[in-house]
């Protein structure tokens, strides 16, 4: 059966609060206006105002182009009175004509040169801001702990990237622009328009507070309807992302009408929020610019009234009505834009919310660290829980030495992974101490920690590019022969030649033309690159067949040879040969020993190894 909708949103649309303090219901949280418009909007300037030179040509052009249309309509006033004048010669008018139209052709020239030159120096300014947002916004999912990227989907970060990035672009591009220059023609233009005629001018600003009240209502409205459909985006694409990459078990288990049901659920929500969005972003240009007809026929009305009693003249109301028209035209282009500036912020307020979230924590990164790790591994009453209520380990207590192998095995979810991603610090234990050599982990830089244990992950991951960059990511100093030579113990090599160009084979989809194995193989040597002293394999022999694991074994036991390794595993024939195998229930070590002591225990291993009772 189809989730509700609600369930759906909360699930794929993690809006992060501004405040960093994790997520929150996404799209049902938006009742109202962007919480931090003015804070938005002086963020998105902070990037624009790296480039202040270019600002100020910008400025510069600006000021030239609305000089140049301001001045080229006032020209006309003294050409309109001139030709109007019937006791002028013909040609003298025709005379004075053509020298006028020379003047307000090169006036014009400078308008458009200078339009041109604002419209080419902001487009840099803009996507250099943008290029520098989008640097600061991966930089900071880079940094970003672990336990941040359990809780996010793909798509919803993917969406943060693309849909919002982009919309702050867009603003960037048109309508600050557009905004900026609205407000200097508007400056501008009523100079004029007070100078021509102040009486004219009153009247025009008589409608302003009915520009102001009716954009205010609106205003009010597009907000609210802007900030929900981009939460109402990136549900959407975190669901598209999440059953793409899916499929399989989709179709395996038959979920297609369901998904298509779920897809549809969101993509109605979505719709339903861009069609309110859209309406009333798309409104105000249409009842401004009708407002700004009524002021503009009544301005000409009492002017040409004021002609006929001869208290104005005739080339001054024609300019004056231009400049009416002139006045009214920055706010019909300012509301137009209203639409992207609220999508922009919008997404501008996801943006910055995420890049707010706290880094990873390292409060040893400047501490003195030592020339080399042996791998002594000491956890000494360790307790942890990845929620406060719930404690997931509970008084773990181990030792390994340098070149021991260590095994834990248990059920799913007796904390087997957990003990290693203690050990990489990829979260930090609630109480006890780990210690490397005697040095507690929590003193040791995290970039340092992690360079020294490699690891083989259940899931693999792999980038696009070559087979050889792919296994040199264990190592980027690697040459060439390190790289064959680590595939060789891993047993990769033999398959890596039949592919069709070796090791300069290009992988892509994450090595979706190669088998699970493959992909697996490629991980250990990967890790067999590595020179850390500590080694994790986490059921890395899980996708491979028994033959090829029985090959990896024998590349493994040169890989473990002078390193502490840490072994979880499924098959317990993996495990025969370890030290020390650690049998896990419930976050605590219910029996330790080698296998030989552990049958003679029959106790829990005993019922695992002969089959009387199943890992689950």
């Amino acid at each position: 059966m189809a989730r509700s909708l609600e369930k759906l949103q909360k699930q794929y649309s993690r809006a992060v609060a501004p405040s960093g303090r994790g997520p929150m219901a996404a799209t049902n949280n938006f009742k109202g206006k962007p919480k931090h418009s003015r804070a938005t909007v002086g963020r998105i300037l902070s990037y624009v105002g790296k480039y202040k030179h270019r600002l100020v040509l910008v400025a510069l052009c600006m000021l030239l182009s609305t000089g140049a249309s301001l001045a080229g309509g006032y020209v006309l006033r003294p050409v309109i009175n001139r030709i109007a004048d019937a006791a002028t010669p013909a040609a003298d008018r025709l005379s004075y004509l053509a020298a006028m139209l020379g003047l307000l052709a090169g006036i014009y020239i400078v308008g458009v040169v200078s339009s041109w030159l604002q419209s080419r120096l902001m487009i840099g300014v803009s996507r250099n801001a943008i290029q520098a947002i989008r640097d600061d916004l991966f930089t900071r999912i880079e940094r970003l702990p672990l336990r941040f990227h359990d809780n996010e989907t793909t798509g919803e970060l993917m969406s943060r990237f693309t849909n919002d990035v982009d919309n702050i672009g867009l603003m960037l591009d048109q309508a600050l622009m557009s905004m900026v220059s609205g407000v200097i023609n508007l400056v501008g233009t009523l100079a004029m328009m007070i100078y021509t005629n102040i009486w004219l001018t009153l009247i025009t600003l008589a409608f302003i507070p009915v520009f102001a009240f009716g954009g205010q209502v609106l205003i009010r409205r597009s907000r609210k309807y802007y900030a929900a459909q981009q939460a109402a985006l990136g549900a959407a694409n975190g669901y598209i992302e999440e059953s793409v990459a899916g499929q399989k078990v989709v179709k395996v288990f038959n979920h297609e009408a369901e998904c298509v049901q779920e897809f549809e659920q969101l993509n109605d929500d979505l719709r339903h929020k861009q069609q309110k969005a859209m309406f009333y972003g798309g409104i105000m240009g249409p009842v401004m610019g009708n407002t700004t007809q009524i002021s503009y026929a009544l301005t000409a009305g009492i002017g040409g009234v004021l002609c006929a009693l001869g208290r104005f003249d005739v080339g001054g109301l024609a300019i004056f009505v231009n400049y009416a028209r002139q006045f009214s035209r920055p706010i019909n282009e300012i509301s137009q834009q209203m639409a992207t500036i609220f999508s922009a912020l919008a997404g501008a307020e996801r943006v910055f919310s995420l890049m707010d979230k706290e880094p990873e924590a390292d409060a040893a990164a400047q501490a003195r660290v030592p020339e080399k790790l042996d791998g002594y591994v000491i956890m000494d009453d360790v307790s942890f829980g990845y929620v406060p209520e719930k404690t997931v380990l509970k008084h773990i207590s181990l030792y390994a030495r340098p070149g021991q192998k260590i095994a834990f095995v248990g059920s799913t979810g007796a904390g087997k992974t957990t003990i290693t991603n203690l050990l990489n610090r990829f979260y930090d234990i609630d109480s006890g101490r780990i210690t490397i050599d005697g040095i507690d982990i929590m003193d040791l830089p995290k970039d340092y920690l992690r360079k020294n244990i490699a690891m083989v992950l259940q899931d693999t991951h792999l980038f696009t590019g070559t087979v050889m960059e792919n296994i040199r990511y264990g190592r980027l100093d690697a040459t060439d022969e390190e790289v064959i030579a680590a595939a060789k113990t891993a047993s990769a090599d033999s398959f890596i030649r039949r592919l069709a160009d070796g090791y300069d084979t290009m992988i892509e989809g994450d090595g979706a033309n190669l088998s699970q194995g493959q992909r697996q193989l490629l991980n250990i040597a990967r890790a067999a690159l590595s020179k850390a002293p500590i080694l994790v394999l986490d059921e890395a022999t899980s996708s491979v067949d028994t033959r090829t694991e029985r090959h990896i074994e024998k590349g493994m036991d040169t890989l473990m040879k002078d390193r502490t390794t840490f072994v979880i595993a499924h098959r317990l024939s993996t495990v025969r040969n370890a030290d020390a195998i650690m049998v896990l229930e419930n976050g605590e070590i219910i029996e330790r020993g080698d296998h030989d002591d552990l049958l003679a225990m029959k106790g829990r291993y005993y019922e695992l190894y002969t089959g009387k009772s199943e890992l689950t």
